[in-house]
């Protein structure tokens, strides 16, 4: 291959890098095309990426959470640790479940899968996909260990040259309360990894290519020395910021200094809140991916993720505190408190560039894990009807935060990117009925820019018959917070249709001819309210998105009143 300095083979291998993306983002999709769980075919709960055999991410799909990606992004070092790239062989499959060798939490399954060309192994493919049901107490935050969470899956063969390991599958199945949807997605996973590497013999065979090594060091060099080049615009010093949770025994502190220095930007998390007893904590990778993220978003959005666009990236995390779980604490619900950082890296990053820096949102999907019938609620019903067993998860989100120059987005989820999952998709696999779902007016936070707004949900089953959530909600005591005199956006709020409310976390049951109402936060605004346009404002009112009291009393606006039928005024 010609050498990096002539242009043309730098326009050559540029062509190759776009290639690898495509490879990769084809490999996502085969798994959303032929998944189980509605979490990943519905919702893109999913990464996917192409690595070198040192274990280091070259590329990743476009389709993806921050989450998957950056911490799946460290996990293939830990497969290559214990199965070098030396011993495997062609239709070999590798997986875990393991929170601190994965992304977070035992939900989310991990396959790496070699990458052979003319005999020898070149690469690997690694995907995360979360699934539905991994057995133990389910996906909520009750826990008081990892152990009590579900089957803890450590780095094996879930395929040895292409014949499956039956005693894994056997496990598999006798631990899931979905056993056909949990092996049907792990058969996607190794499905989608074959593909990709089909399709990367195919690359490697029309450019000639001999190895990746060339290319991933062409991409490495590329990415660094952009991202060292974004980093060398920022004004250098050190800057605080925290932000709060809902926790679950009592309220979270998140804190971080950002130094940012001439090639790294480097996070201390000293003064966080300590350990949970429950299920929200933290462990570190997790916390690393997301930090990067919200770093990378404000200071390098346009430079591709890879281990080298990451690398400048440093977290000091405390031992000992909530973003720094060791085994074996309860961690399945880690999301609650890991969607906040984006949020806390931009409130040290508004103060060296608060242009690019948006306001608080709601963050943490509200990702309700519903459960119906005797066997899997657990409740006796007695000689009252039944509904059939059921486990689902509806992926659900809050607005995002204002924009200097723009409004938030409506009912959006940031930092994770999931789609909110359709409503006739959850009906259709449970005996679910999702009776509203709407924009909740006068949510986002009034500004110059205003913060997107959150949702009402009124969710029920068919027959108005019990049924349990397992609840993981966070920002109902902690609003999302303006930023520049933007106000904050409106806080969640959990309860039955019948007026009673219902903690934030942990498993609740919505009794007979009761619905149980979701009211999910709005981002918070940016500037001052009275420096919004007019015009907008209106558009807001005539959209219902703000009432004309709101336009009145924080934008200081006098709505233009609605006509009655016939044109007339009221």
């Amino acid at each position: 291959m010609p050498p990096t300095s002539d242009p043309l083979a730098r326009i050559h291998r540029q062509i190759m890098w776009n290639r690898l993306i495509a490879v990769v983002e084809e490999q996502a999709q085969i798994m959303i095309r032929t998944a189980f769980s509605t979490t990943v075919r519905e919702a893109g709960d999913l990464s996917a990426g192409i690595f070198d055999l040192h274990g280091r991410m070259m590329a990743q799909a476009v389709t993806g959470t921050p989450g998957h990606v950056n911490s799946m992004a460290e996990s293939v070092g830990h497969f290559l640790a214990k199965f070098p790239a030396a011993t495997m062989q062609p239709g070999d499959h590798y997986i875990t479940n393991d929170p601190w060798l994965g992304t977070g939490h035992l939900h989310d399954l991990t396959v790496v899968t070699p990458a052979f060309h003319r005999g020898a192994i070149v690469g690997l493919f690694a995907n995360t996909a979360h699934v539905i049901d991994i057995g133990g107490l389910g996906m909520g935050p009750e826990g008081r260990s990892v152990f009590e969470e579900g089957i803890y899956i450590p780095i094996v063969k879930c395929f040895d040259r292409g014949a499956p390991n039956e005693t894994f599958f056997d496990f598999m199945r006798a631990g899931s309360r979905l056993p056909v949807e949990l092996e049907g997605d792990i058969y996607s996973l190794c499905a989608c990894n074959d593909a990709a590497a089909r399709r990367l013999a195919e690359m490697m065979d029309e450019f000639a290519m001999p190895g990746l090594d060339p290319l991933a060091e062409f991409i490495f060099d590329s990415s660094r020395r952009a991202t060292l080049a974004e980093i060398a615009r920022l004004p250098p010093g050190t800057y605080a910021a925290e932000i709060w949770s809902d926790g679950y025994e009592e309220p979270a502190r998140l804190a971080a200094s950002m130094r940012i220095g001439e090639d790294t930007i480097e996070v201390d998390f000293a003064g966080t809140s300590g350990l949970s007893s429950r299920g929200i904590n933290v462990p570190p990778a997790y916390c690393r991916a997301y930090s990067c993220f919200g770093i990378k978003c404000v200071v390098a959005p346009e430079i591709p993720n890879n281990w080298a666009s990451l690398a400048p990236f440093r977290m000091a995390i405390p031992q000992g505190c909530i973003l720094n779980a060791p085994r074996p604490y309860p961690v399945a619900v880690r999301h609650v408190i890991g969607h906040l950082l984006p949020d806390l890296m931009m409130g040290c990053l508004h103060q060296a560039m608060p242009d690019r820096v948006t306001a608080e949102g709601a963050s943490a999907l509200w990702n309700p894990p519903l459960r119906g019938g005797a066997a899997i609620s657990g409740q006796a019903r007695g000689n009252k009807p039944v509904i059939g067993d059921f486990e689902v998860i509806t992926f659900n989100s809050g607005g995002t935060g204002a924009r200097p120059a723009r409004d938030g987005l409506d009912a959006t989820a940031f930092p994770s990117g999931v789609r909110t999952m359709p409503v006739e998709a959850t009906e259709n696999v449970a005996p679910i009925v999702i009776w509203r779902k709407e924009l909740k007016p006068d949510s986002g936070g009034a500004g110059r820019s205003r913060g997107g707004l959150g949702q009402i949900m009124e969710i029920g089953t068919k027959g108005d018959l019990e049924f349990a959530v397992n609840a993981s909600f966070d920002r109902v005591a902690h609003a999302p917070k303006g930023r520049e005199g933007g106000l904050d956006g409106a806080a969640g709020r959990v309860a039955l249709k019948s007026g009673a409310k219902l903690r934030t976390k942990g498993l609740q049951v919505i009794p007979d001819a009761d619905r149980l109402i979701l009211e999910l936060p709005g981002g918070g605004g940016m500037g001052d309210p009275a420096e919004r346009d007019p015009a907008l404002v209106a558009r807001d009112v005539r959209d219902g998105l703000v009432s004309a009291d709101k336009a009145r009393a924080l934008y200081k606006v006098a709505p233009a009143q609605p006509c009655l039928p016939g044109g007339t005024a009221p």
